[in-house]
């Protein structure tokens, strides 16, 4: 089965660091700062997405936006991880499935340089036979072609998309794929509200699904 993941909120918890990158570009701009429930509604659309939401938040000039993503990602790029942590049981869940011959991708809003160097940090890489992050095409999710393009690189068969909110639940839905919800993640939506072949808490229980 070709089994493709989203990455915050799905394998990582990764609001803090996103929240510190946040918050440098903000005292930049001598906004106060945000606190973390704030900046983990934010998350969702891709790193640009947020900056926009966090200077709505705080007033500042849209026609600065190009610049303070660009702010964001360099303080985002310099210190990706040291708050980020893995959800307990996604390296067990990944190897097991890796080693029962599942082909694994990662789909992600993320930028491509930075999602991959987080798998590097945090001994994910290893893993994944294909990253695409939300700078390698020209559309994002919950456009379907980024799912898309991680499929083909991993060839023909079942597929499965496992994450965590409404931007990923579309994904899967407009790819034509079937979705599993990760329910401890970042999504603000009730689990019945979101189409999904299987909720799970824990990834020994997707795993055990998979199996």
């Amino acid at each position: 089965m070709r089994i493709v993941f989203d990455l915050d909120g799905t394998l990582i918890d990764s609001a803090p660091d996103l929240r510190a990158a946040a918050n440098i570009m903000l005292a930049g701009e001598g906004a106060e700062p945000l606190d973390l429930p704030t900046v983990i509604s934010f998350i969702g659309n891709g790193l640009p997405k947020l900056v926009e939401r966090s200077m709505g938040a705080r007033g500042i000039d849209a026609g600065e936006h190009v610049r303070l993503t660009q702010v964001t990602l360099e303080a985002y790029n310099r210190d990706p991880a040291t708050l980020t942590t893995i959800y307990p049981g996604v390296e067990q869940a990944l190897s097991r499935l890796k080693f029962a011959g599942h082909r694994l991708g990662m789909c992600t809003n993320k930028p491509h340089a930075p999602a991959v160097d987080i798998l590097d940090r945090l001994g994910l890489a290893q893993y994944f036979d294909a990253v695409v992050g939300g700078d390698t095409l020209a559309v994002k999710k919950p456009d379907p072609e980024p799912l898309l393009h991680t499929l083909v690189q991993l060839g023909d068969g079942p597929a499965l998309y496992v994450g965590d909110s409404e931007v990923d639940a579309e994904t899967a839905a407009r790819a034509g794929v079937d979705f599993a919800l990760f329910t401890e993640g970042y999504r603000k939506t009730p689990i019945t509200d979101l189409p999904h072949k299987l909720a799970f808490t824990h990834f020994d229980d997707l795993r055990k699904a998979i199996a």
